[in-house]
């Protein structure tokens, strides 16, 4: 879509772009989002492709995903055989909405920042307990765990003009075992609800994460692995004004949802099944 408002883009912005924000910016990425709507209230555009922030960077420490790689990249990242939670990061990739023409310009930063309730990126990161960095526009930094940067429907803690620039992925999640749960109402359609279950090796623990049914990323932890009854019940405690309503499904639609993947979570990573 033309965005008709838009007198000026900033192509090479400085290595800290906050500086130069002021009311009626947005921040370009990918703009698969930003392009597709009306943006009425936006006068001009920064685009952070311009800085070349490193994509990916594996290290001893996990993987540092820079805010501007796309979902392309990600897809086509070959993690090492000891990250056994490495096949997350294609699952979760799959699981947009979208072509393979989103895919070569959509952002994992841009994901995260839209804040959906079925951003697969969102679900990816809180997973695998990621933190992220935020710059201000004041030149500050802080770092947050990414269960605390979405608030709700399209809603996060980002100050106005504040971004984010990297995603930090911990060695220790990355060893982790996994098993993952996914339904939509069409084959290729957005997420209903999107689930996703680690446990340390060598340990009994749970840690489950639930999105997309519900309007933040809710993370329930056990240090040893519930019985169902438990596991169903933790699911019951989240407040009925988190689960999501849409097209794709209602609250008790998605609760139930939930409560069934969650026990199917449970049961595989008992039995040691397919990661």
């Amino acid at each position: 879509m033309d965005l008709t408002t838009i007198s000026e883009v900033i192509r090479r912005p400085s290595s800290r772009p906050g500086a130069e924000w002021r009311e009626g910016d947005a921040w370009l990425a990918g703009g698969t989002w930003l392009f597709s709507v009306e943006q009425p209230g936006l006068r001009r555009l920064i685009d952070l492709t311009g800085l070349r922030w490193d994509p990916l960077v594996p290290s001893d420490a996990g993987l540092e995903i820079g805010a501007t790689c796309t979902i392309r990249d990600l897809h086509a990242l070959t993690p090492p055989d000891h990250w056994i939670a490495g096949g997350l990061f294609a699952k979760s990739c799959e699981a947009f909405l979208s072509s393979f023409k989103v895919w070569n310009a959509a952002t994992v930063g841009g994901n995260i920042c839209m804040s959906l309730p079925a951003g697969p990126m969102i679900t990816l990161t809180v997973a695998l307990e990621a933190r992220y960095e935020l710059w201000a526009t004041d030149g500050s930094v802080r770092t947050v765990d990414a269960p605390d940067f979405v608030t709700g429907d399209h809603r996060n803690i980002l100050a106005p003009g504040e971004i984010l620039r990297r995603v930090h992925i911990p060695a220790s999640a990355l060893t982790k075992r996994a098993a993952h749960r996914r339904f939509t109402l069409t084959h290729l359609g957005r997420s209903t609800v999107f689930l996703i279950g680690t446990q340390t090796p060598g340990t009994s623990d749970l840690l489950l994460t639930v999105t997309a049914g519900t309007t933040r990323p809710v993370r329930i932890a056990f240090e040893a692995m519930p019985n169902g009854r438990s596991l169903g019940q933790s699911i019951d405690a989240i407040p009925d004004g988190v689960w999501f309503a849409d097209p794709n499904g209602t609250p008790d639609h998605r609760h139930h949802l939930t409560r069934h993947f969650a026990e199917e979570i449970r049961r595989e990573l008992m039995a040691g099944g397919p990661v």
